[in-house]
This record gives structure tokens, sequence and C-alpha cells, in this order.
């Protein structure tokens, strides 16, 4: 393969390592532009070290362990917070990007391009479309301590109610005069801050945490 060629392909691979990189950086993901860049560009070199030593009719021998060998890298970036798994998309987007790398490394400048695009379409615009999902449809969790009473779960109910959020009583437990009770609700995002509003303002309510 003529040294130019690599080269294009070499620049190529860090330049849609980069587009994809820029995207992460600028949300401050915790692979961001060079570990993107380095992703893709050690994807490209992969593939081209792979067609060169392959055997013939084999070059993909080197190549097609690249998927595998992202996947441990992927792994390391998904973690559970707040009962919610964190970290997913940048998983994705590693092994999309490495798929990127791979695409360049092979000649396929068309799909590696295409690829990039319509990932960049994915990671911006439908952003905003889960953005505007998330304000329809956002889910927390709530701690609430109040003064203890027979009645008190039900007033709490009563509230989630009246601003039309969905709750759910997860755990509660008494100490002394006090009881503290952990609520999953659903609901709008407007919805939630009405709602936090009166429970700040409410005597009963001790403590609250959301």
């Amino acid at each position: 393969m003529p040294l130019d060629i690599v080269i294009i392909r070499l620049l190529l691979a860090v330049f849609v390592g980069g587009v994809i990189g820029a995207e992460r950086e600028y949300r401050n993901k915790s692979a961001g532009f060079r570990t993107m860049i380095m992703i893709s560009l050690g994807s490209c070199i992969f593939t081209l070290c792979s067609i060169y030593i392959g055997q013939p009719g084999n070059a993909d021998r080197i190549a097609s362990n690249i998927v595998t060998g992202i996947g441990f890298l992927g792994a390391g970036i998904i973690f559970k917070s707040d009962d919610r798994v964190r970290g997913l998309t940048t998983a994705a987007t590693i092994w999309f990007t490495a798929a990127l790398g791979i695409g360049v490394g092979s000649g396929h400048y068309g799909v590696a391009l295409a690829g990039c695009g319509m990932a960049m379409l994915i990671l911006v615009l439908f952003t905003l479309v889960e953005h505007k999902i998330d304000k329809l449809h956002e889910i927390r969790t709530y701690r609430i301590v109040c003064d203890y009473s027979d009645q008190q779960l039900k007033y709490l109910e009563g509230i989630f109610h009246r601003y039309h959020l969905k709750s759910t009583c997860g755990k509660k437990w008494r100490k002394d005069q006090q009881l503290t009770s952990t609520w999953k609700v659903r609901g709008k995002t407007k919805n939630h801050h009405l709602l936090v509003d009166e429970l700040m303002n409410d005597s009963r309510i001790k403590e609250i945490e959301c």
C-alpha cells in the first residue's frame, strides 16, 4: 500500500475521532477529545497492520479482535449512580468510534464519513429530543423526614397527587417520633419544581432530599 494512502487514512481516522471526541469533550464526558482520537487512530492502525501481515484471504485476523478488545474499555465507563446506570452512551460511542477507525483503515471512507455524520446527528440533535421526553416524564427519588403520625404517608401521597405526580413509597422507617420515607416520583419537571417549593415551605416536613 502506498505511503500516501496510509497517511490519508491515518489523518482521516484522527479527523473522525476528533469530531466525535469534541462533542464528548463539550459535554464533559469521561472519554473526551483525545481519548476518541486515540481509539479511532488505534483501530485504524490495527486494521492496517491486519491488512499488511494477515495471510491471503485472512486479512481480518487482527482487526476482528478490535471489537472484542474495545468492549473492555467501554465497560470501564459504565457505572451505577442514584438507581440509574450511567455511561452507556459514552461506552457505545467508544465502540462506534472504533468502528469508524476500522472503516477508515480498510479504505471505506464514505462509510466512515457517513457514519460520523450520523453519530453527530444522534449525539447532538437527539439529545434535545431526549431532554424534551425527560421534561414530560422525569423520575426523581425523594427522601422525606417528618414527625410521625398514622396519616403522614397519606398526607404526602395527597401532595404528590395534587401536582399530578405518580408516586411509589419505598423504604420507610421510624426513629423516636420521626418518620423517614423514600419515594419514587414520576411526572413533568415543572411539577417536580412546584412540589419541591411546597415541601420546602411545609412546616410538617423536617428534612427533604431529592
